[in-house]
């Protein structure tokens, strides 16, 4: 669901952006273009949310898949693909535990809606962008590797017993020159 919902909010913010500025990239009204660009990274938080709490398992999950897979069966690009998800997941819980902390030392005033507690908010999405924008980026690979793994049967562990010798026949082998 998140990587359907943040490729939408991120569609909708490249057409505001195609539209809303010139050609070199520089928008035509400034207060409007971060006010919009506010509502996307909100936006892309809260799409998160409803896989953050599972997103580290999800990780492992696919970890120990990956790992698993026979050799060839799997993108050179999803082991990295898992690096920069765990990175930018650990980032992402920082900026909420920070967020949490400065929220609970707001004054009693500081509401949803007054500057106190939106401004904060809005930092943390903004600093939260580049890694949302991750997971909506290769979080793709988590699908992909747990698909590989329903499709190909996993490596079976190396035994250290040999393998039983062929039965003898009572025949023997004509010799070779």
């Amino acid at each position: 669901m998140f990587l359907r919902e943040a490729e939408e909010i991120l569609d909708s913010w490249d057409a505001y952006s195609d539209r809303y500025s010139d050609p070199d990239g520089w928008p035509h009204d400034e207060t409007a273009y971060g006010f919009r660009q506010r509502r996307r990274d909100a936006d892309t938080w809260r799409a998160f949310t409803t896989v953050r709490g599972s997103a580290s398992a999800m990780l492992d999950t696919a970890e120990a898949h990956l790992n698993r897979l026979p050799a060839g069966s799997a993108s050179l690009r999803w082991g990295w693909h898992l690096r920069v998800l765990r990175t930018a997941l650990k980032e992402i819980d920082t900026l909420q535990a920070e967020w949490l902390g400065l929220r609970d030392a707001l004054p009693a005033s500081a509401r949803p809606g007054t500057e106190e507690y939106d401004e904060p908010l809005a930092e943390r999405n903004a600093e939260a962008w580049a890694y949302l924008d991750a997971w909506a980026l290769h979080g793709q690979s988590l699908i992909s590797i747990n698909t590989a793994v329903r499709a190909k049967p996993p490596r079976q562990p190396v035994s250290a017993t040999r393998a039983p010798a062929p039965p003898a026949t009572g025949c023997t082998s004509p010799v070779r020159r």
